[in-house]
């Protein structure tokens, strides 16, 4: 990598160099928070003495917590700064890791987790850097590509070193190591990383900061409430979602009155009727409502069942299935994020969409009946939709948000990756569910696999809504 230099928005001399490897760490450091636990779950059980359902809660409360910080902290960095942001996430990351390490039992787990996940815009905010200190398109879209696709997983690592230190040194070690990247990214966004400060003397919206964090905060609530009643039904639980989704609704009214009348709002209400605002986010929700569990959860427990899967192991699975998913979309990111200046950012989202509606139907088709068609469809979901079609979505909330709030839309980006993840996991597991009562379990998972191919499709033609952004393009 060469050290080239760049003036930021302060006018300050970066080497990206140093930069770039300042915001790889703090990823990196995310990224272990976010995916290295997965396959330690059983063993966390075990070690605490509780069941599963409890210990995936820790799991759901991490990634909500990690959504509501996303929509606060990326405008928050633009008034007080980025690198200040950024650090105390990386503070406080390994500070919630330090709970969790030591947790006498489930409870202080559940708050080491919650801790954690105050480093939840990592991503966007590490964007947001690169875009104020890189103002070479192509050289923008090479760094964005390389440091978004760390989001998809580190080629793989993350999973199997989760599970070797798990099973070899008891789940504690995983966080232990954790502790050790966020002191690491810490030091290096320390000194390596420059500040800046676009909205330096606004004051923040924290009346509008509440109710959009509570708006999203029941959704997200209320969604995986939701996502039990299918194979558990409880009049309690579907109360509990009602609730939650009129409080949901109420807080959004609140919201909405808040910052039309706000003299220095979160948001402008004019943002939110562009087309570069919810058509971007639009098209996230669906992208991630339609593919986010079928490589997380209907593939592999299709692939590791005896019948009619291929009852492979979940060591197996996760080598030919997640790994080559994961690492794919690591190389094929820094080469699409190169293109997209040039090529074009909705160009390259569309290909890398469409491309994952084939990918789904190579596993519908072909990979449900054929091992080697199904390690087929993972590959290509990886390359299409880590590689390509991921990273597009990161880089237009950054390329697109207003010039006058950097941080508005790659933090509501955020909040709609998080929002299409619990609606992936509420619809596609739910309907399997429903199916497997009155099909077979092959025809269940093939519909299931077809609702996540039209959602995707209607991803693609939302997509078709959202404006070129020209200032971030190389125009011919």
């Amino acid at each position: 990598m060469t050290s080239t230099r760049f003036r930021t928005d302060r006018g300050a001399t970066v080497n990206t160099a140093a930069l770039i490897t300042a915001l790889l760490a703090a990823c990196i450091a995310f990224q272990l928070n976010a995916s290295m636990l997965s396959p330690a779950l059983v063993t966390i059980g075990a070690e605490l003495g509780v069941d599963q359902a409890a210990v995936g809660l820790s799991q759901t409360w991490f990634f909500t917590a990690a959504a509501l910080f996303s929509l606060v902290l990326p405008r928050l960095s633009d008034i007080v700064g980025r690198k200040k942001i950024l650090l105390g996430m990386m503070a406080l990351m390994g500070v919630g890791s330090v709970i969790s390490a030591m947790a006498p039992d489930i409870t202080w787990l559940f708050i080491g987790r919650i801790i954690q996940g105050v480093s939840g815009p990592t991503v966007p905010l590490c964007l947001i850097m690169l875009r104020s200190a890189i103002s070479n398109p192509r050289k923008y879209g090479t760094m964005m590509g390389l440091v978004a696709a760390v989001n998809g997983g580190i080629a793989g690592i993350d999973s199997f070193a989760g599970g070797y230190l798990a099973e070899n040194f008891g789940f504690r070690s995983i966080f232990w190591v954790m502790v050790g990247f966020s002191i690491v990214a810490l030091l290096l966004v320390l000194f390596l990383a420059v500040e800046s400060r676009p909205a330096a003397g606004t004051r923040m919206d924290w009346l509008g900061a509440f109710y959009i964090v509570v708006a999203v905060g029941a959704t997200l609530t209320a969604l995986n409430e939701a996502a039990t009643l299918a194979s558990a039904f409880s009049v309690n639980t579907l109360l509990l979602v009602i609730g939650l989704t009129a409080v949901s609704a109420g807080a959004f009214v609140a919201f909405w009155s808040v910052e039309k009348r706000g003299e220095q709002p979160m948001v402008q209400i004019v943002h939110l009727r562009l087309r570069s605002t919810w058509a971007p986010l639009l098209t996230t929700t669906l992208a991630m409502t339609g593919i986010f569990a079928v490589i997380n959860g209907i593939v592999p427990a299709y692939v590791q069942a005896a019948a009619p899967g291929f009852a492979i192991n979940p060591t197996q699975m996760a080598l030919i299935i997640l790994t080559p998913y994961a690492l794919f979309g690591w190389l094929v990111g820094p080469l699409s994020g190169r293109l997209a200046p040039t090529l074009g950012y909705t160009k390259m989202l569309r290909i890398g969409l469409l491309g994952s509606a084939l990918a789904l139907a190579v596993i519908g088709f072909g990979g449900l009946n054929s091992l080697p068609l199904m390690i087929l469809g993972a590959v290509l979901l990886g390359i299409l939709y880590a590689g390509v079609a991921n990273i597009m979505l990161n880089g237009l909330g950054v390329v697109l948000s207003p010039p006058g709030n950097p941080g508005f839309l790659p933090g509501m980006n955020a909040g709609a990756f998080n929002l299409g993840a619990g609606l992936s996991f509420l619809v596609l597991p739910s309907t399997l569910a429903v199916l497997s009562t009155s099909e077979d379990m092959h025809t269940s998972y093939f519909v299931v696999i077809g609702v996540g191919f039209v959602l995707t499709l209607a991803s693609l033609g939302t997509s078709f809504l959202i404006p070129k952004p020209v200032g971030a393009e190389i125009q011919s």
